[in-house]
């Protein structure tokens, strides 16, 4: 190489009769899914000639473990100490090592699986409703269009760096990815987005690029809309408003909305902060919900928590939600929220993958909501 070369560009080389695997790639090349200009990530490219590629047998050499012990630990079996995971997982950085499978399949440049990255709360179980309208939504599509749907949570990959995130999706021959729920601090999942080794759908986070389509409806409109009609319903001037999590997108975007109606109609609005929990929401309501007109919530799941600590207290106070969950039609009052197809959302974020796996660029898109509602008899079969 030149030594004036760049080391980014010039990964690799090929000569007759051998094909080269590219595996991690920061500025396109096979496999990847980037394309176009050249893009510094940090993450480096894994370039080698198909006759010397490091083999299962050469980590597990290196790292001291049987065969098996290896394959058990790109599989992610539970019995496997944390010790022995560190030791093969050192062992495949120190040999750049990427499983035969997905070897073959970015060589071939056939199209891999689709994995869907959920966030589930295991604390929260109501909340899986709007989880299992996703995956739904997503396995009904996917099956449509033919593609193969692996379901992968958060906490199975949230104590790994971007590239150990790039290396666990290519051994499951992940080619693109549906991630709902992104946070501002998932700064590996920011990175791996960055990397453009996938094609990518994010659900309610604004990032778009040419290989990552977003994904989500009119946050901040919605929340306007709601908290509007239930405001104008009850001739209320003084808003308590319980937001989300802070580091979601969602979050900003609903306060915008509360901030808007409030200079708009000249409201008194106060806030604080409820994680999306009924268990915060209802403290929230024991310690402020006296003393406001409205109680409006950035999601149904606080909604029943607030309506709940009003029964309790027994004083009646407007409440709203955000979501339209079923949940809400079995609260015993009749809550106006902003309903979202969740299923169809997922099934458009699956249409969209495939269209980006199709070669098309990253937009960003909009889904419809309507406000309503909740009552029992809309809700049972």
């Amino acid at each position: 190489m030149a030594g004036g070369d760049d080391p980014e560009i010039i990964l690799s080389f090929c000569y007759a009769g051998m094909s080269v695997l590219c595996a991690l790639s920061c500025s396109g090349g096979i496999g990847c899914g980037f394309s176009g200009k050249k893009k510094r990530t940090g993450l480096l490219c894994v370039c080698r000639e198909e006759e010397n590629m490091v083999s299962i047998k050469d980590v597990a050499r290196q790292a001291g473990v049987a065969i098996s012990t290896v394959s058990k630990v790109l599989n992610h079996y539970p019995n496997v100490s944390g010790e022995t995971k560190e030791k093969v997982n050192r062992a495949i950085r120190e040999l750049d090592f990427v499983p035969n499978a997905v070897a073959s399949a970015l060589s071939s440049k056939q199209a891999g699986r689709v994995a869907l990255l959920l966030d589930l709360h295991m604390r929260v179980q109501a909340i899986d409703e709007i989880n299992m309208q996703y995956i739904s939504g997503a396995i009904n599509r996917a099956m449509e269009l033919n593609l193969d749907v692996i379901t992968v949570f958060f906490s199975m990959i949230k104590d790994k760096s971007p590239e150990e995130m790039i290396r666990y999706f290519q051994s499951q021959s992940i080619a693109g990815i549906v991630i709902y729920g992104l946070s501002r601090q998932e700064r590996a999942l920011h990175e791996l987005i960055a990397s453009g080794c996938f094609k990518i759908v994010v659900i309610d986070a604004p990032i778009v690029n040419e290989n990552t389509s977003s994904l989500w409806i009119d946050q901040q409109s919605a929340q306007y809309d709601v908290a509007r009609k239930t405001t104008e319903e009850n001739a209320g001037k003084r808003i308590f408003y319980i937001a989300g999590r802070k580091d979601q997108y969602v979050t900003q975007e609903r306060l915008h909305g509360i901030r808007r109606l409030k200079e708009e109609l000249g409201l008194c609005v106060y806030v604080r902060y409820g994680n999306f929990s009924e268990l915060q929401a209802r403290n929230l309501t024991f310690q402020y919900g006296r003393n406001w007109d409205i109680i409006v919530c950035a999601s149904d799941i606080m909604a029943i928590g607030a309506m709940k600590a009003l029964t309790e207290m027994d004083i009646f106070r407007p409440v709203c939600g955000f979501d339209g969950i079923m949940l809400m039609g079995y609260a015993g009052k009749q809550m106006n929220t902003v309903r979202q197809n969740f299923a169809r959302i997922s099934a458009e974020a699956v249409m969209e993958l495939d269209r980006l796996l199709e070669g098309g660029e990253g937009r960003n898109m909009r889904m419809d909501y309507e406000i309503v509602r909740m009552q029992y008899l809309d809700i049972i079969c």
